[in-house]
């Protein structure tokens, strides 16, 4: 029987792609591994890879579609010894619908089944297991079931070869949901806000894929994480000489510390002193991260993206800026693959260089604390001494999770990342 090849969910916020450009042509051979597509996601364009191995029958949907629903129809790919002719009215039906059609046959994740940096966003194959007990479903599926308490192993398939997809789990016994704490009032639609301003001027802006996230991820953060901020003053006058001299060592390899490198670094030795500190909600349970895995937030047009720097405790300054720029640069492009914007504990946001004093950022679920960074100024300070000097001082907010982090764990960490900061070179020691 002729096998659908099905639109992936290469992140965890994915409903729906574009279907950017086709790697091969109907009539091509492919074996599972080879590339069969680019698919454009609400992060990153990335290649999809076939599963199995056969022949493309059809082509169901155009490069450059947009809007294609994750688990819809987008090709058939035939078995051995099968022909055009073996391809199901189903799929004809499938590739001749329209939009309103797929769009029921595949209905979108809710916002909240779909934490934007955590759950790892392989291609959609199957999970490899032992013969016996062999389960087949989507890592979107599995995520799904695993935040709903629902064993897959009750849950019929209705993927290709029987394969559990998210409708199908979605459809599935889930765990009685926790009541809201108030009633969430209703927002006006869009056009009855239209309406106000019909007598005035304006523009109609679509929203893309990736504000459409970012509008759903961070009204969802503000409504539903308790958020507490803590606020410190740190000297950054000893970091300033000691980046100075350090850059001027560093330039022949080509190599520039910036203050946001300092600021990654002492954040990640910050969780390390204070473990506690490091540390996801996750709906029902905390978990403690080991390594200082620190994202940080890199504007792009349209958005941006939080990617993640890995066991950012054990690199030097000099491979944290390499590695940030290339991570920057990759993000800049949206060609970042889900492992390095996705986990974390911890982000840092830096609004310093575009003159910002101080803001109080969104924590981005599940991680339990985002530093909002402000500019360094001159301002008058009192010194050990107790006389009146001059000093280059940046102004910081912790936004915390209460959830995770209580506030007096929440004041160890700001100290921590803040004695790092004000004596720079105990974090070479």
């Amino acid at each position: 029987m002729p096998t659908e090849i099905l639109m992936p969910a290469l992140s965890p916020t994915m409903e729906e792609g574009t279907l950017a450009k086709w790697l091969v042509q109907e009539g091509d051979a492919v074996s599972a591994g080879d590339l069969l597509a680019e698919i454009e996601t609400d992060k990153a364009t990335m290649e999809f890879e076939a599963v199995d191995e056969g022949t493309v029958g059809r082509i169901l949907i155009p490069e450059g579609a947009e809007g294609v629903k994750v688990n819809s129809p987008i090709a058939v790919l035939l078995a051995e010894g099968e022909s055009e002719a073996d391809i199901s009215s189903t799929a004809v039906a499938v590739e001749t619908a329209p939009p309103e059609s797929a769009a029921e046959a595949a209905p979108p994740a809710p916002a909240s089944a779909a934490p934007e940096l955590v759950a790892s966003a392989p291609p959609a194959v199957p999970a490899a297991s032992s013969e016996g007990n062999r389960v087949f479903a989507s890592p979107l599926a599995r995520r799904i079931a695993a935040d709903r308490g629902i064993d897959l192993s009750q849950v019929k398939g209705s993927g290709p070869k029987g394969r559990i997809v998210k409708a199908d789990v979605e459809s599935a016994q889930a765990l009685p949901a926790v009541p809201s704490a108030a009633p969430v009032p209703d927002t006006p639609g869009a056009e009855a806000i239209k309406a106000v301003f019909e007598d005035r001027e304006f523009e109609e802006v679509s929203l893309d894929g990736m504000r459409k996230i970012i509008a759903a991820r961070l009204g969802e953060a503000k409504q539903t994480i308790p958020h507490f901020y803590l606020r410190r003053d740190i000297k950054l006058d000893d970091l300033l000489m000691f980046r100075s001299q350090a850059n001027k060592q560093l330039e022949a390899r080509g190599v520039k510390l910036s203050v946001n490198d300092f600021i990654i670094k002492a954040c990640a030795l910050a969780l390390q002193t204070v473990p506690e500190a490091n540390a996801v909600w996750a709906g029902d349970r905390i978990i403690k991260l080991k390594p200082s895995d620190v994202a940080v937030a890199v504007a792009v047009e349209g958005g941006l993206f939080t990617p993640v720097l890995r066991d950012a405790h054990l690199k030097s300054l000099s491979t944290l800026s390499t590695e940030m720029k290339e991570l920057a640069a990759l993000a800049r492009d949206r060609r970042l693959a889900p492992h390095q914007y996705q986990g974390g504990s911890f982000a840092i946001s830096n609004l310093g260089m575009f003159g910002i004093k101080n803001f109080d950022a969104v924590i981005n679920p599940p991680h339990g604390s985002i530093l909002a960074v402000g500019a360094g100024e001159k301002m008058p300070v009192v010194n050990d001494d107790g006389e009146l000097a001059v000093a280059t001082v940046m102004s910081v907010t912790l936004s915390v999770d209460h959830r995770v982090i209580d506030g007096a764990l929440g004041a160890e960490f700001l100290s921590a990342v803040k004695t790092n900061l004000e004596n720079p070179i105990g974090m070479l020691a």
